[in-house]
């Protein structure tokens, strides 16, 4: 038997619990309101899948620490081919509690005592309206299968984010260096160390944009906190067309390196003659779809990893055939082409378009004190690389030089086979990871009362999404160009323009005036570069169209 004041005790325990829970459903209730304003993040605003696509897209596994995996990773991959977890739409907001804490352990033990059965607003994501409860209550069984699709730390240490960063930074932009010398002349090669420095300076602002207010961590995240829901939307557009425009440069890469290989190449259906280019750029399309339908982008995420290696063997061969296959570095070329020279901008412009992943990388990391001397290893590497290839590539091939270095080592070396070969295969585990950030965001659109259906309409979202980039990349098969385009308005913006925008937003009032007298000029360089180097590349890929 209980004693009376024993029952009493529980009674009042009961009572208080019910109050609490009343005040916590007003304080959501306010929340609710209020959940467009800046300050709330992680809401229903779109994309929600931003973090997640993200995450994969720019994750590297740590050499030390589960390179190959668990076995329990593996075998996921029989159910990950378009897994259930895209009936679920809101997941961000599940996982942000499972993956990282919002604040740290010195911070938490800062805060005042919470009371019993009371939640505290600063360690939870914003309230869930009840009009939503009873669905993602019934969704939790897909909440446990997305959070397995994400083996990303956020403990990453210096190391594992350097690799992160270089393998952001180090793509297929290595391969137009040379071209880049050949449009702009060797004083052109300024312009890449001066984008170089800008661009580490513009990565250092988008973290001081994060560390400015708690819950901000994405670049779409900070475009909300600067100009509130229209900001996150335009930013997230232009980051998602850049990813797009990405995959359309890797279906020219591999037509382009492919018909190289095997020129003579054909296909006869039905007495229409399909060439080289067209009939690899059809493979190409077919083979990277299935890895597109797929959800759980684990191992491609591993094997992508090897983005940085395949870039150093492909660089390796160009010295190789330079110094032992006789090539030579013999070509002078010249100093300055001023005509031709915009194009160069947007082609090193390219170079340098990881600042859509650079927010995620910095709140993964362990010690976010590091992320400058993080950012300045990445940039003073691939750097030295971009104009190591560029020197050599244009010394050895002078104004002969075409968009993609590959293009132009003979044939016949074991050299220029390995790096063709791996220049290839490299964006076939690539395609996927980048796209799908793409796809996610339009499945985010999809309304809710299409859940049953949701699976065959982003089997369809997906399949046309690379349909769309295979007729994108035939109707302008220009490699080079069309990365000139990509480095001269998209990465621009993303790298130089909107980074110092968004910082003179957030932190008005707060910053000296040489820090607001450094943004205008960042901005003033990129809205020239940006002007410039689109002009110039849209007016030729007109005049060889109509050629």
């Amino acid at each position: 038997m209980w004693s009376r004041s024993r029952l009493k005790g529980l009674l009042k325990g009961q009572e208080d619990e019910e109050n609490n829970s009343d005040s916590d459903c007003s304080d959501s209730s306010a929340e609710d309101q209020n959940h467009d304003r800046p300050g709330s993040y992680n809401n229903t605003a779109w994309p929600q899948s931003y973090r997640q696509s993200i995450d994969l897209y720019s994750s590297v596994p740590s050499p030390n620490l589960g390179f190959l995996g668990t076995p329990n990773s593996f075998s996921r991959l029989g159910s990950s081919f378009l897994s259930s977890s895209l009936t679920r739409r809101h997941t961000p907001d599940s996982l942000l509690p499972l993956t990282r804490p919002f604040l740290e352990d010195e911070q938490r033990q800062q805060l005042p005592p919470q009371p019993p059965h009371r939640h505290s607003s600063h360690l939870l994501p914003p309230a869930i309206p009840p009009s939503r409860r009873s669905s993602i209550r019934r969704d939790e069984k897909s909440f446990t299968k997305v959070s397995h699709e994400l083996p990303i730390s956020r403990n990453s240490s210096f190391a594992q984010t350097v690799a992160n960063g270089i393998n952001v930074l180090c793509g297929v932009g290595i391969l137009s260096t040379p071209y880049a010398v050949q449009q702009g002349g060797w004083l052109g090669l300024v312009i890449l160390f001066v984008f170089s420095a800008l661009s580490y300076y513009t990565g250092v602002l988008l973290a001081r944009c994060l560390d400015s207010e708690p819950g901000l961590e994405t670049y779409p995240d900070i475009g909300q906190a600067a100009f509130g829901t229209p900001g996150r939307i335009i930013i997230s557009i232009i980051l998602y067309v850049e990813l797009y425009a990405c995959c359309i440069e890797y279906i020219i890469l591999e037509s382009d390196n492919l018909s190289s290989l095997f020129p003579s190449a054909q296909l006869n259906i039905g007495g229409f003659l399909i060439g080289a280019r067209l009939l690899f750029a059809l493979i190409t399309t077919l083979a990277v779809l299935p890895t597109v339908w797929l959800r759980d982008l684990t191992v491609l995420s591993y094997i992508s990893a090897g983005g940085v290696v395949a870039s150093v063997m492909v660089v390796l061969c160009l010295f190789w055939v330079g110094t032992v296959d006789g090539i030579g570095f013999v070509n002078k070329g010249t100093a300055l082409n001023l005509g031709t020279l915009p194009v160069a901008i947007g082609l090193y412009g390219y170079c340098y378009s990881g600042h859509a992943v650079f927010p995620n990388i910095y709140t993964s990391m362990q010690k976010r004190s590091q992320f400058p001397l993080v950012l300045l290893t990445c940039f003073g590497i691939c750097t030295l690389m971009y104009a190591g290839v560029a020197v050599m590539g244009y010394k050895m091939f002078g104004d002969a030089t075409l968009s993609q270095f590959t293009l132009n080592m003979p044939s016949e070396f074991v050299a220029t086979k390995i790096a063709v070969w791996t220049t290839v295969v490299n964006p076939f585990t690539k395609y996927a990871l980048t796209i799908t950030p793409v796809a996610m965001s339009l499945e985010e659109l999809l309304p809710s009362s299409q859940s049953k259906s949701r699976h065959i309409y982003s089997i369809l979202i997906r399949t046309g999404l690379v349909i769309s980039t295979l007729i994108v990349a035939l109707s302008i098969p220009f490699f080079g160009l069309v990365m000139s385009l990509i480095g001269s308005f998209l990465t621009m913006l993303v790298t130089l323009i909107l980074p110092c925008v968004c910082y003179l937003s957030i932190l008005r009032g707060r910053i000296t005036k040489v820090q607001g007298a450094m943004c205008i000029v960042v901005i003033t360089v990129g809205v020239v570069s940006s002007s410039f180097g689109t002009y110039s590349a849209l007016s030729r890929i007109i005049d060889n169209l109509s050629s």
